[in-house]
């Protein structure tokens, strides 16, 4: 496997417990996803482990890539963060798997290992992980996420919440109407079943989407 982190500890943690374990071998580290497609295709790894927040290319861009590159590429993410945004993107550009830096070593390798020996369309997750979003049917399908309820225009009107803009900032942004931003929000309120603004805000800086 191929381990892209730029956490020395928790890289050299983890190929601690590999030679323990011995049933993982680390072809190489790197710590930004920059170089991820052309080392995969020098070291041809049955997993690629990616940490989502690194300086550098974005792991979940650069891991669509590799997908793109080597269709049959198997690949999972890890992460010090769970988030229900996170988790819908390792999805959607192909991951196999999702693991919280919180989980014990050993189940994060037992977790690759699954993900190398386990069956097309299976979706592995870190126990932390299973704590807050489990997927449908077992290991199989995707994780159930909170944002998946939300089209591309709330999540846009959700992203723009959380820096704090007033909905007639919003609308001179998005070229809308205040009132169409009022009907945005009145739905992303029930779809989350959250009940304020506030909230919303909140729950878009847990996520991360203030931050894109």
């Amino acid at each position: 496997m191929i381990c892209v982190d730029d956490h020395r500890l928790l890289v050299d943690g983890l190929k601690a417990q590999f030679e323990t374990d011995g049933r993982v071998r680390c072809l190489g580290t790197l710590d930004s996803a920059d170089a991820l497609v052309e080392a995969a295709e020098r070291l041809d790894p049955d997993v690629v482990l990616l940490d989502v927040e690194m300086p550098g290319a974005d792991a979940f861009e650069m891991a669509d890539r590799l997908r793109q590159r080597r269709p049959n590429q198997r690949f999972a993410f890890l992460s010090a963060h769970v988030r229900d945004g996170y988790l819908s993107a390792a999805y959607r550009c192909g991951a196999w798997g999702y693991f919280a830096k919180g989980d014990e070593l050993d189940d994060i390798v037992g977790g690759l290992v699954e993900i190398a020996r386990s069956r097309q369309g299976t979706f592995v997750m870190g126990p932390k992980v299973r704590e807050q979003c489990a997927p449908s049917g077992g290991h199989a399908g995707p994780p159930r996420s909170s944002l998946d309820m939300l089209t591309d225009r709330e999540v846009e009107v959700l992203r723009l919440i959380g820096k704090g803009l007033s909905r007639s900032e919003i609308a001179a942004e998005l070229c809308r109407s205040a009132k169409t931003i009022d009907g945005h929000q009145d739905r992303m309120l029930k779809k989350l079943g959250v009940n304020s603004r506030a909230e919303l805000m909140r729950l878009a800086i847990r996520e991360g989407l203030a931050e894109a």
